[in-house]
């Protein structure tokens, strides 16, 4: 994700800003927040330079980082929605999700670091992750496999729950059917109440 207003970069240049946001998650939820900027810039194979070229301060790598993670997540669901049903592409999204707030969990004291220096990295994630599951929602209903009568907002509050009890990747069998059995709850053919 470029910054608004920013120049388009040169294709070799979006390569290292891209290189150096996937090691930066990784490093960040890894390592910890103490991870050297130096570390990062040799793992992504480029010099400390073209780090600060893109990212002047660790907290700026690190809200990028997330906002990057942030629209992963949030850009996948056109895709998943052209290469799936609807029902199926909503439940590929949430492994998505998963993952996401897996990474995100991760990153925690590095984004605490971020918000003490007066960032938000945040200031998106409610109304990016809306648009997505509204979307998911609304081709669901619209093919008649996801209900028609369910609001966003609980989907990701469910989400949200699902993360908090599974946990992280070691308890991703127990994730799993948490989220199938949420997936069977937003199905056209649940019971629900009227």
């Amino acid at each position: 994700m470029q910054p608004t207003g920013a120049r388009p970069l040169r294709a070799d240049a979006r390569r290292n800003r891209d290189r150096l946001l996937e090691v930066a998650v990784r490093a960040f939820s890894q390592d910890g927040p103490d991870v050297t900027l130096d570390a990062i810039a040799k793992k992504a194979g480029v010099g400390i330079g073209t780090l600060y070229r893109h990212f002047p301060t660790r907290e700026a790598l690190v809200e990028a980082a997330y906002r990057n993670e942030l629209a992963r997540l949030s850009d996948a669901v056109p895709g998943l929605l052209e290469s799936l049903p609807p029902d199926q592409a909503a439940r590929a999204w949430m492994d998505h999700f998963f993952d996401y707030m897996t990474t995100k969990r991760g990153m925690a004291e590095a984004l605490r670091a971020v918000i003490a220096s007066g960032g938000d990295p945040f200031s998106e994630s409610r109304v990016r992750l809306v648009a997505a599951v509204t979307a998911l929602l609304e081709a669901g209903a619209a093919a008649g496999t996801v209900r028609a009568d369910v609001l966003p907002e609980d989907v990701l509050a469910s989400l949200n729950g699902v993360c908090l009890a599974a946990g992280d990747a070691a308890r991703r069998d127990q994730a799993n059917r948490m989220l199938d059995l949420l997936m069977d709850g937003l199905r056209r053919n649940a019971p629900h109440g009227d």
